[in-house]
């Protein structure tokens, strides 16, 4: 289908609103929506937290005309089934829409193409695929969760100039400055878990929640991996607002209801190294409706991790200052034998914050090299 420009600017407009809904929208995706007759637009929403108003319903509710016989871009199709709130379809029919334009299929497959189907019954022309790539990237861990039943994992990580992320004592606070751990906080509350591993939290007994209150109010999940079931009870994260989850492979029930007890949740997984994680990443998007998790563990996990194929960004903040030999590297990984089992990366993006530099890159799978 050819674009107008005036498509563009509409969906770009309704872009930039699905984008308020980054901290408040989870488990939900994040959705905006504009209403337009002749060329002028009339109302637009996005999707503020959910078990309230879809963003299309948001539009028509905020409209202060009527608005038959608008265009709506969105950009996610609209729901057809009852969930938290009842259809979308439905409200936009009501509203004698006349167009509805999608950036992109909802891939959850109670919807999955069904909402565009069900307003063309109805009489209303529907498009879909305008600026979709742009759509999908601001719901990747939405889309992992309904296509792979697994979130998003993005790892961030403090390093060096010299690629080191601890001394060898342990000590790491501070590598980056202020400006890099506030970005780390908006890191933290798009998430819809913040995950490390037993060993970091031993060595710096982490909060691991989100302290600016002008971000969210809503802390995300704290989540454990302690296979052997090491979790101390006096844990800094106990003390904060939200729930703290221990994924562990010990059978132990007087341990567990030792932990259980201090207030945090211990969920028993069965399964090797690499499965236990996998089974983790499922029963956070199965069960805990996680789109996005924040990796923030040591060498350990994060290289476990890596080489399991279970992390698909990295966020790396790299500070001026050299640390030496004996400090701690980024990722505890295998030793190679050839250069083609090295792990591949594509850098998306680097900028300054604050005095640091920030790199994000993508973890390439082999299939993207093949």
């Amino acid at each position: 289908m050819k674009w107008l420009g005036a498509d563009h600017r509409f969906m770009s407009r309704a872009l930039q609103l699905a984008e308020r809904g980054r901290y408040s929208a989870h488990p939900n995706p994040r959705v905006g929506c504009v209403l337009v007759r002749d060329d002028k637009i009339l109302a637009e929403a996005w999707h503020e937290y959910t078990g309230g108003p879809h963003a299309e319903v948001n539009a028509i509710n905020q409209a202060n005309q009527p608005v038959a016989g608008a265009t709506c871009y969105v950009t996610l199709e609209p729901c057809s089934h009852s969930g938290r709130t009842p259809p979308c379809v439905d409200s936009l029919i009501r509203a004698h829409i006349a167009k509805v334009i999608a950036a992109m299929p909802d891939p959850n497959p109670l919807v999955a193409g069904q909402g565009l189907s069900k307003l063309e019954q109805a009489g209303i022309a529907t498009a879909v695929g305008l600026l979709e790539s742009e759509a999908r990237a601001i719901n990747r861990g939405y889309i992992k969760r309904m296509t792979q039943q697994r979130p998003f994992v993005r790892c961030k990580l403090a390093m060096s100039l010299d690629g080191r992320t601890a001394l060898e004592n342990g000590q790491s606070k501070w590598i980056t400055g202020p400006q890099a751990r506030m970005d780390v906080q908006r890191l933290r509350a798009q998430s819809s878990a913040v995950m490390t591993g037993i060993g970091t939290l031993l060595a710096d007994d982490p909060a691991l929640d989100v302290r600016e209150s002008a971000l969210t109010d809503r802390q995300p999940l704290r989540v454990i991996i302690d296979p052997q079931l090491k979790f101390p009870t006096d844990a800094k994260m106990l003390n904060c607002a939200g729930r703290s989850l221990v994924f562990t492979a010990n059978r132990d029930k007087a341990a567990q209801t030792v932990v259980s007890d201090a207030g945090a949740e211990v969920i028993m997984m069965e399964s090797t190294e690499a499965g236990f994680l996998q089974a983790v990443l499922q029963y956070l998007a199965e069960v805990e409706e996680c789109n996005e998790i924040l990796l923030e563990g040591g060498a350990k996990l994060a290289g476990s991790m890596l080489t399991a194929g279970l992390i698909d960004e990295l966020i790396l903040y790299q500070a001026a200052i050299l640390m030496g030999d004996n400090a701690t590297g980024l990722f505890h990984l295998p030793a190679l034998q050839t250069m083609d089992e090295k792990i591949e990366l594509e850098l998306i993006d680097t900028r300054h914050v604050g005095k640091d530099l920030r790199h994000t890159l993508k973890v390439k799978r082999k299939a993207d090299t093949a």
